[in-house]
């Protein structure tokens, strides 16, 4: 019978060998980390105790690992564990993974602040500290959001069957859901100018060229990835942005100016595809606290306007 590592290993192959690459590479970066806590030998699923979860965690930490890091890793674990028990390969034990931190933290604000967001969707001026590169960047930035802050792994395999009119109607990848958004005036003309013009290719944008489900094509999103991310780092640091700018930014942006709005939450998830609220939320917890602040100071000023008196 597999231990805990050759049974990891199997699955994330299992995995890389349905082309879900990006899945794949998470469990083989979390089997990486059991191993350097556990070491190089193999050991049996009944080993596998609250103590040593908690060890586990501590030992992450211990790295520098923040702790949406630590909860990535003992959630993929958690989800080998299942399927070891499922195949009786593992005992199954109530609440094994009660102790440890399995959730996800909002433990730094992702989006821009209103003065930022001005320089970013402000037309860059024409200037060699401008690069083509970094012009698309910014114009593709202000597109996803503008789609409701599509993510860029949705923007890099969004297809040409996709787009209809006006309305882009795709699947995210990470959830599978079905979403349609309707593009603005704003939205179409950038994506006219970036749109691939190759009729040989079904994407609708040229971040990608090999066959959709295989590897070459995953490790040309994640070069792409990694050249927008750093052109936006580019970006950031000539604007003189306060935080930093990433791929990620133009979703969690999208979402708190919505909050911001007074759009409900409920209408936020259903606009971003989320598999909950409850992630939405996540999303905007950092910037709760703030509205909260806001709305007691109007309370404040109201009371010291309608009595006339000072609060000491």
């Amino acid at each position: 019978m597999l231990k805990v590592v050759a049974f990891m290993k199997q699955v994330a192959v299992g995995l890389q060998m349905e082309g879900n690459f990006g899945t794949a590479h998470i469990y083989r970066s979390s089997l990486n980390a059991i191993i350097a806590y556990g070491g190089k030998r193999d050991f049996a699923f009944r080993e596998v105790t609250p103590e040593w979860l908690k060890g586990f965690e501590i030992h992450l930490r211990s790295r520098g690992c923040s702790w949406n890091t630590v909860s990535t890793y003992l959630r993929t674990f958690r989800a080998v564990y299942n399927r070891a028990v499922d195949r009786r390969m593992a005992p199954y034990v109530p609440h094994l993974f009660r102790s440890v931190y399995t959730g996800t933290r909002a433990d730094r604000k992702r989006a821009l602040c209103e003065e930022d967001m001005k320089k970013v969707f402000t037309k860059l001026p024409q200037s060699s500290a401008v690069s083509p590169a970094m012009r698309r960047a910014q114009e593709l930035f202000v597109l996803m959001f503008l789609l409701r802050g599509l993510p860029f792994v949705d923007l890099a395999y969004l297809r040409k069957s996709d787009l209809r009119d006006n309305v882009i109607t795709y699947r995210q990848r990470k959830t599978g859901r079905p979403l349609s958004v309707t593009l603005t005036s704003e939205a179409m003309a950038i994506l006219k100018k970036y749109m691939d013009r190759d009729s040989s290719s079904p994407y609708l944008f040229p971040l990608l060229s090999s066959r959709e489900g295989t590897k070459e094509a995953y490790h040309e999103y994640q070069l792409a990835l990694r050249n927008f991310n750093r052109q936006l780092m580019l970006l950031g640091e000539m604007l003189g942005l306060g935080d930093k700018l990433s791929s990620y930014t133009a979703r969690h942006t999208w979402a708190t100016t919505a909050y911001y709005c007074e759009i409900h939450p409920g209408v936020i998830s259903e606009a971003m595809g989320h598999s909950s609220i409850t992630v939405t939320e996540t999303y905007l917890k950092p910037f709760q606290n703030k509205k909260i602040d806001e709305a007691n100071k109007k309370v404040v000023d109201f009371i010291k306007r309608s009595m006339s008196v000072a609060i000491c």
